[in-house]
């Protein structure tokens, strides 16, 4: 079977990347007469760049002109086979990619499952700046990776998965393709937390979902065989400069070296300086920003970022490159960076203990986990925060 979109790419130089190409082929195969304007707006391309796509995939025979531009056979057998769009719910997948519906009700049966899902998944641990993200949050984050046309026939990691992306990704395919045997994406998960891999990992075979689990430190570099192999990748990092730029590094040297691949990188929203910093990181990783969604991330019990974050959206260019290659040996999450005690008061029996580095408990959760050891009860308020 013909490639057709390297027969393209020889023929047509785009700085956008290849996937513009796959994206134009797709439109037209779910689309059938749609018009040039049209794919140009469907790609964000200008006209005549369309239009010179539009003529050389119609010269390798998989598009044809015919009151619009439509696949050939030859061309619906490559979108289906080779793409891993073949039995796919056409209306599902337009309906979630127009976004003029309301989701939720579209997908309400995977929102239940994914309740019942998350309702189990183990305590997050603050030590390592884990934060629990809200079920919609967590699906909100794969109909995102589908309308960015990162989902189907993609390979995607998760760069840490306490918010079990990775399931809901995997039953969103499930969803798409209801008849389908096989899945339609490679989804990986990376983590230091061995709870969590066990857990996605049993979660993964009840649902029939496969997610490969691997356990990563990532103050240590990939090995070398993990490395160039992803489409896509999600974070959600430390909330400190060292915590995002070690993150990044390590997801883009898993990346495949093309440009236009995307990032789903989560974050807190910072101070203007903090953010100036952030992006001036994107830079020297040879980044570039396609969008940025503010309060996209809702969590549970996460004050410290207002129980929000935003969802920005990265790419890369010719110019991409992991500034950390090496092992990393400097302070990395929030507690290492910004060491605090901190002094909670017993709600019923006005005790005080010291939460933090060097006190009673090491994190407020522990605490109240615990409970006070006074009166047994578990409901706190914070008196006083001193650096040490």
């Amino acid at each position: 079977m013909m490639n057709y979109i390297e027969e393209v790419k020889n023929k047509v130089r785009l700085q956008e990347g290849v996937q513009v190409i796959e994206q134009l082929l797709v439109a037209s195969y779910m689309r059938p007469g749609i018009s040039t304007k049209e794919l140009a707006r469907h790609t964000y391309l200008p006209v005549p760049i369309t239009a010179a796509i539009k003529k050389e995939l119609i010269k390798a025979g998989a598009l044809i002109q015919e009151r619009g531009v439509r696949c050939t056979s030859a061309g619906k057998l490559y979108v289906e086979q080779k793409l891993g769009y073949g039995g796919i719910d056409i209306d599902l997948y337009q309906t979630l990619l127009d976004g003029e519906a309301d989701w939720r009700t579209e997908l309400s049966d995977v929102l239940a499952r994914l309740t019942e899902i998350l309702d189990q998944r183990p305590q997050v641990d603050v030590q390592i700046d884990q934060s629990q993200c809200t079920v919609e949050t967590s699906l909100r984050r794969a109909i995102l990776c589908l309308r960015e046309h990162s989902l189907i026939g993609k390979n995607i990691l998760c760069v840490g998965d306490d918010d079990l992306v990775s399931i809901s990704l995997g039953l969103l395919l499930k969803r798409l393709f209801p008849n389908a045997k096989e899945q339609r994406a490679g989804l990986t998960v990376m983590d230091i937390d061995e709870r969590f891999l066990r857990f996605i990992g049993d979660m993964a075979a009840i649902e029939d979902i496969s997610v490969t689990c691997r356990y990563v430190d990532l103050r240590r570099p990939l090995p070398q065989e993990w490395t160039g192999q992803y489409d896509c990748f999600f974070t959600d990092p430390p909330y400190t400069l060292q915590g995002l730029t070690l993150f990044l590094s390590r997801g883009l040297s898993a990346l495949k070296p093309e440009k236009g691949c995307p990032i789903f990188l989560s974050y807190a929203h910072k101070s203007p300086d903090f953010t100036w910093s952030m992006q001036r990181e994107f830079v020297r990783m040879g980044l570039s920003v396609r969008q940025v969604q503010l309060h996209f991330n809702q969590y549970i019990g996460a004050q410290m970022i207002g129980n929000s974050s935003q969802m920005i959206v990265l790419t890369t260019t010719e110019y991409t490159k992991p500034p950390i290659k090496c092992s990393f040996e400097d302070e990395l999450y929030t507690g290492e960076v910004r060491r605090t005690v901190r002094t909670y008061r017993c709600t019923q029996c006005q005790s005080e203990l010291q939460v933090g580095v060097q006190g009673d408990y090491s994190t407020i959760e522990d605490l109240k986990k615990q409970g006070c050891p006074a009166c047994a009860h578990h409901a706190f308020t914070l008196q006083a925060k001193k650096m040490i």
